[in-house]
């Protein structure tokens, strides 16, 4: 069902695609997972496609360098998301209340401010380039393929950014189908692209990377087209693009959580990384980087699923309709279980078959099918931690966001990656992720419920 929205004066076309007052919970997080999910899939065979190409072109060395540079990748990624996010939930709850225009702000106001944010970026790494890479645990064997993979792909943080928070954005407008294509079209170019630049003209680590930027770029600029040419409901032009203090102060208060996730993630990656070298050598690097990366191509199914969850429990909670935000986070837990215990199973059974994916290194498959079992064996009970944090950045409490992101990624992995090395080795750094697993997992269950009780308390009242 189309819904008008009040206080708009948008012409027809500009309606919400959905209407998530109404449509049942299972459809909406079909209807809006699924294209989510898509597109978070491809987003995620950026780095799974170049990791296959260089691990069976290149060797285990270009996957250590990839390795390397994937904390600092993640952490451009959190600054895109921070906006994007933040931008979400200011623009989910703007349009439950009716205020259209207002959301059109905080469009402006997320694509100006970070579009700064990553051209700063780009500078500092371009500057400080072999220290970055040394603190990420480069290697002397390392840091030449690090370097020259790093160096390319700083570039594309002039426009990457703008690319996830304009894909965060259109979900918020129930646009799902938008941001799936963003994501499809430069995971497409890039499967393309890849061989072309590796193989064919022999470009080795370096041509994964142009690869990778001149995908991004054909993302924005489906993007522009869509936003520029009338697909979206938000409207973009120059007075929208003005800095507003309180609605930038929204925006990064509510993503902040987000980027914290992230930036903890690039700590995290740090001591991971070098823990990993200490005690496996670079052959442990690698191994870790196919895992880790077959793990976010696990996750992504339970990212779609809770974007699509955001903009339902934001329009509700602004529409204070608590009821139907408590059941959109029964129906969110049950399909975020089921995803991830499908995922889970495949990796129990068959982890040397997905490492061959990789590598046809023997020591490297052995290793990696190692990591694999022991990494994902709490998997499917992550769906609780996962929504935990974008409940609360839906419904405009930053404080607790921040907590839950915060939570397995600082609080508990980085003691425990440690504390357990210590005594198991090299085991005791795969290991880490299922003991957090199962922390965060009872802590953040603890809070939902909790802030499930106040509502009901409201609703009552």
């Amino acid at each position: 069902m189309e819904q008008k929205l009040p206080g708009t004066t948008a012409p027809p076309k500009h309606r919400m695609r959905v209407d998530l007052g109404t449509d049942s919970i299972p459809r909406l997080l079909y209807k809006l997972g699924l294209p989510a999910t898509v597109g978070m899939l491809v987003n995620a065979l950026y780095n799974v496609v170049d990791t296959i190409f260089l691990g069976q072109g290149v060797g285990s060395l270009a996957i250590s360098a990839l390795t390397v540079a994937l904390p600092i990748q993640t952490m451009i990624l959190g600054v895109g998301m921070m906006a994007g996010i933040g931008a979400a939930s200011l623009i989910s709850r703007s349009l439950g209340e009716g205020k259209a225009e207002q959301a059109d702000a905080v469009a402006g106001n997320a694509f100006l401010s970070i579009f700064l944010l990553g051209t700063l970026m780009m500078l500092a790494g371009q500057l400080f380039m072999d220290p970055i890479l040394r603190l990420f645990g480069a290697s002397p064997t390392v840091l030449p393929y690090a370097r020259e993979y790093m160096r390319i792909i700083m570039l594309g943080w002039l426009w990457f950014p703008l690319v996830i928070t304009g894909n965060n954005i259109a979900r918020s407008e129930g646009a799902a189908r938008a941001a799936m294509f963003t994501m499809v079209i430069g995971t497409g170019l890039n499967i393309v692209l890849d061989p072309i630049f590796i193989f064919l003209l022999d470009m080795g680590i370096a041509g994964a990377a142009w690869a990778t930027i001149i995908s991004q770029m054909a993302s924005l600029l489906f993007l522009l087209r869509y936003y520029l040419r009338g697909g979206s409901m938000i409207r973009l032009g120059l007075r929208y693009l003005v800095p507003q203090k309180n609605i930038l102060r929204e925006i990064y208060g509510v993503g902040a959580s987000v980027f914290a996730s992230q930036l903890s993630a690039s700590l995290v990656g740090i001591v991971m990384n070098q823990s990993l070298v200490l005690y496996g050598g670079d052959l442990a690097l690698a191994a870790f980087g196919v895992v880790y990366r077959v793990h976010m191509f696990i996750f992504m199914p339970l990212f779609g699923t809770v974007q699509a969850f955001q903009p339902i429990a934001g329009y509700n909670y602004g529409a204070r309709n608590y009821e139907r935000l408590k059941e959109s986070v029964r129906d969110s837990l049950i399909v975020l279980t089921l995803i991830a215990s499908a995922g889970t199973l495949v990796l129990q059974l068959f982890p040397g078959a997905v490492m061959r994916v990789f590598t046809p290194e023997a020591d490297l498959i052995a290793l990696g099918s190692q990591a694999l079992r022991i990494m994902s064996i709490l998997v499917p009970i992550i769906g609780v931690q996962v929504l935990g944090g974008v409940l609360y950045q839906a419904i405009g409490k930053p404080g607790p966001a921040m907590f839950l992101a915060l939570l397995r990624q600082v609080i508990l992995t980085l003691p425990l990656v440690v504390i357990l090395p210590r005594v198991w080795g090299l085991a005791g750094v795969f290991l880490v992720f299922p003991v957090a697993d199962l922390l965060s997992v009872v802590i953040t269950g603890w809070m939902i419920n909790r802030e499930l009780s106040v509502l009901r308390r409201e609703l009552a009242a």
